[in-house]
């Protein structure tokens, strides 16, 4: 089996793995430090499509951890560079989401409309409303593209599980018969994108995640190494069950720094 050693890139989520209801994990600011001591060049790759990329570094920074917006890929970031290869300059977008996703597409140049759009942009908002969901279905049925920033059903939160913005997602694909285009995790764009910005060799890179579903699988889709750590959403028992694994599985960061620094 390949060592921990031969990895020269992480591609890394952030909910789950790095943090846990707005708490540092612990072992958070060994880890980066970890990283830069040994050059391993990381992204922190998210499906939040809520929060800017320099918020999320903000957040990190505060706790100690040395970690930069330029290397933090969201959904809503990806969304944006990848409207950007496929719509012209300017084009017209009606979008549902918060300002994770809003400011990412005005930088790109993007028109925002409610309707005679080019394409139907959908990620989280708490705010949702009907007649979002309408105007959204309206301009899809008219020709509009339907793009979404990521699939996950659901997220946990102090409450406890809610709904994520695959749950919105799927009431649009139900009113259009549109299924949309993903850009997050297990799509494999952003996963691209992450490659990409660190001219990563995939064959020496490792994506770290706490969900099966959308880390993992994506990982396993793109034909690259993974590890779980079990610190966030993912059971042992669901793990145990799941028809793909990852390669390596750890309790959290701190166990994963301590393995790759003895590896």
């Amino acid at each position: 089996m390949i060592s921990l050693k031969s990895f020269r890139y992480l591609i890394t989520d952030m909910d789950g793995v790095l943090w846990r209801s707005h708490e540092p994990m612990p072992g958070l600011v060994e880890f980066f430090q970890f990283l830069r001591q040994r050059d391993i060049q990381f992204v922190c790759a998210t499906n939040n499509a809520s929060t800017r990329a320099e918020k999320l570094a903000e957040r990190l920074q505060g706790w100690g951890a040395d970690v930069t917006p330029d290397e933090i890929v969201t959904s809503s970031s990806a969304t944006a560079d990848y409207l950007e290869t496929i719509l012209p300059a300017g084009a017209r977008l009606y979008v549902i989401g918060m300002e994770g996703l809003r400011v990412p597409l005005h930088n790109k140049g993007f028109e925002f409309a409610e309707d005679k759009v080019d394409a139907v942009v959908v990620g989280i908002d708490w705010n949702l409303t009907y007649n979002q969901l309408k105007h959204a279905a309206l301009n899809i049925r008219a020709g509009a593209k339907f793009i979404g920033t990521n699939s996950d059903r659901t997220f946990p939160n102090p409450e406890g599980i809610v709904p994520g913005n695959g749950a919105v997602l799927a009431a649009i694909e139900t009113a259009t018969d549109v299924r949309p285009i993903v850009i997050g995790k297990p799509e494999p764009v952003l996963y691209q994108m992450a490659l990409k910005s660190m001219n990563a060799v995939p064959e020496q890179t490792l994506v770290l995640g706490d969900r099966l579903e959308t880390d993992i699988l994506g990982a396993v889709r793109l034909n690259l190494k993974s590890a779980l750590v079990l610190s966030g959403v993912t059971t042992r028992e669901q793990l145990a069950a799941s028809d793909y694994q990852p390669d390596w599985v750890f309790e959290d960061i701190s166990a994963l720094t301590s393995a790759w620094a003895n590896d």
